[in-house]
């Protein structure tokens, strides 16, 4: 309701969101509001990581995931424009989804990229996602079998998520899942900095009248701002015409490994709350529009870490459903 920001403090709202409105409908309770990093840019909230409080919780669904995590609610809402439900998720050791471009309704929350902002859900289990999305009026469909994806080669993640990453793996491989290799490593660097430009070019144009009223005070979005109003339309139109093409290559790869694995983050959450962290890992599923979940890893000490899966655009129901199994299997055979 505030932006996250200190200009809009106090702000009321006049209406509920959308999404807010359904989930009241079906017999939801709205127990309050969470912290976002300012205007669900870079920004941080003042919210810590429960895990570790002198880590971040990641942004921009800073207190939504931090919510969940700490046991104070079950489920709670997000928004993604580049990697702001998966991230955070990961970050604080809870299950993040960020369904289908499209599906759920975006009314009333605030825009930054309508090309790329998707609401999102937060839980502390892939059980509980499952179980929401039944509530929420979405077909669950039914448990099979598929072969997985992995990127190969690894991509680039800081040592403790590769570590983890991989024996994740292992486990699975032991215990039967089949998993085969997929060549996306580069196109997943492209279509993070494809992502990034239409971000920062929608963004700029969707808060120009609002950074020549505030400037500075805007903080982070700023920065934004400037730089997508110096952004050529050639660029933005390459950068789209590119994720439109990886959209038609992805959605071949499905048709062999209709699920792919891969880092929900680049590593641990940093420390200290002056960065929210590296949306890299998730920015190409946010651009692609296609459905993605992150579900806690095991990990011996240290703080959280995510596995991130991800479907072709439609098939909500199947990531969830391979979540759950795969997070069984983890907690069984790790």
């Amino acid at each position: 309701t505030e932006y996250g920001s200190p200009i809009y403090s106090g702000r009321i709202g006049a209406s509920d969101a959308a999404i807010v409105r359904e989930l009241r409908r079906r017999g939801a309770i709205l127990l309050g509001k969470t912290q976002t990093t300012a205007f669900a840019y870079r920004t941080p909230a003042p919210t810590r990581n429960p895990r570790n409080l002198a880590h971040t919780p990641g942004g921009s669904s800073s207190g939504s995931a931090a919510a969940v995590a700490a046991g104070m609610v079950p489920i709670a809402l997000g928004t993604q424009t580049l990697g702001s439900v998966l991230r955070p998720a990961s970050y604080c050791g809870v299950t993040g989804f960020k369904p289908s471009y499209g599906l759920l309704p975006m009314e009333g929350v605030l825009p930054i990229a309508t090309s790329l902002d998707t609401l999102g859900l937060f839980t502390h289990a892939p059980a509980d996602m499952l179980l929401l999305w039944e509530a929420m009026g979405y077909s669950t469909g039914r448990d099979e079998e598929c072969e997985f994806g992995v990127p190969e080669p690894m991509p680039e993640v800081d040592p403790a998520m590769a570590a983890a990453f991989q024996h994740a793996l292992d486990v699975l491989r032991r215990a039967g899942v089949a998993i085969r290799s997929v060549d996306i490593v580069g196109m997943l660097a492209r279509l993070h900095d494809a992502a990034t430009d239409v971000m920062c070019y929608e963004g700029a144009r969707f808060h120009q009248s609002r950074f020549n009223e505030h400037g500075a005070r805007l903080g982070d979005l700023a920065d934004l701002v400037r730089a997508g109003l110096a952004m050529s339309v050639e660029i933005y139109d390459e950068a789209k015409r590119y994720v439109a093409e990886c959209r038609t290559r992805v959605a071949e790869m499905h048709e062999a490994t209709p699920i792919i694995l891969v880092p929900a983050a680049t590593g641990p959450a940093p420390s200290g709350l002056a960065s929210t962290g590296d949306p890299r890992m998730n920015s190409p599923w946010t651009a692609l529009g296609t459905p993605a979940i992150s579900i806690p890893m095991v990990v011996e000490g240290g703080l959280p870490l995510g596995l991130q899966l991800t479907a072709a655009h439609g098939e909500d129901a199947g990531v969830i459903r391979a979540a759950v199994r795969l997070h069984a299997v983890l907690a069984q055979y790790a």
